[in-house]
């Protein structure tokens, strides 16, 4: 297992979470990197400490019986210590996660909570990570990084996928070319379905109907590229809108920020800090 730096393996949040413990019994806070190759899914599990979830680079996705987040490095996660929940990226991701041992921490939040990882609080958890950080220097950081988790709203661009096949494959090949504009009556004479049961078994499988489910993808696709660096104007083209303006109209409506708010507090210099809105 690798925690701070110590013995080797492969660990999962959840071997992470079950040996903060024992590991570590003078640390409130141990934080720990997970490399994440594009489509990698940490299945569903539950920790026993609180986990702070943030993408140092990429974009996350969490997910818990009933709800989702899309992470991009601008924004991390508060997950309650007991809380089931699966992590997965689309692309690659880097994954930098805190595990807070609940009897040390003045945060009482029953819900996950997103927070703003801003350029301190990305300095911070990287400074924890520090196996030999000296006692008094931890508590310190550890104090601070607490101060800093301030909740923000984030946008959930997550969408479910259907389960009847028909539906399912094009959504596959939505997923895989967001900026197809087919219609469902022409996706239907591909899949073998007539318009109505297609639109019937979007809603009934994903909870939206097929048009609020196509923009969702678009922008769980689009947040993947600004993340990575895509300027704002190729995003929109990448994704299937006819104009930059029609783009940022719709990334607004669903997370209430444009694109360039919402990836401002990007940690560090990079391409993001460059979103246009």
């Amino acid at each position: 297992m690798s925690l701070n730096g110590h013995s080797a393996g492969n660990p999962t949040p959840g071997d992470v979470a079950c040996d903060t413990d024992s590991c570590f019994p003078e640390t409130n806070i141990v934080v720990v990197t997970f490399p994440m190759p594009a489509g990698h899914v940490f299945d569903w599990h539950t920790h026993p400490d609180h986990q702070l979830a943030w993408a140092a680079a990429g974009v996350l996705t969490v997910r818990t019986k009933d709800s989702a987040w899309v992470l991009p490095p601008t924004r991390a996660l508060w997950i309650p210590a007991g809380v089931r929940h699966e992590t997965l990226s689309e692309g690659t991701a880097t994954m930098r996660t805190g595990y807070v041992k609940p009897d040390s921490c003045p945060i009482t939040w029953m819900d996950c909570t997103p927070v703003t990882a801003s350029p301190l609080l990305a300095e911070v958890i990287g400074y924890l990570e520090d196996p030999d950080l000296e006692p008094d220097k931890r508590n310190h950081a550890e104090a601070l990084l607490v101060d800093l988790l301030e909740p923000v709203p984030t946008a959930s661009f997550d969408v479910r996928m259907p389960t009847d096949d028909r539906a399912r494959r094009v959504a596959d090949a939505l997923a895989r070319h967001p900026a197809d504009n087919r219609t469902l009556a022409e996706w239907g004479r591909d899949v073998g379905a007539s318009s109505r049961t297609l639109a019937r078994t979007f809603l009934a499988d994903t909870g939206l109907p097929f048009g609020r489910w196509r923009s969702l993808l678009r922008l769980r696709a689009a947040t993947v590229a600004l993340a990575g660096g895509e300027r704002v104007a190729n995003v929109a083209s990448l994704v299937g809108y006819e104009s930059t303006s029609a783009f940022v109209s719709a990334f607004r409506r669903e997370a209430g920020v444009t694109p360039a708010t919402y990836f401002r507090t990007r940690p560090g210099p990079g391409p993001v800090d460059r979103v246009e809105a």
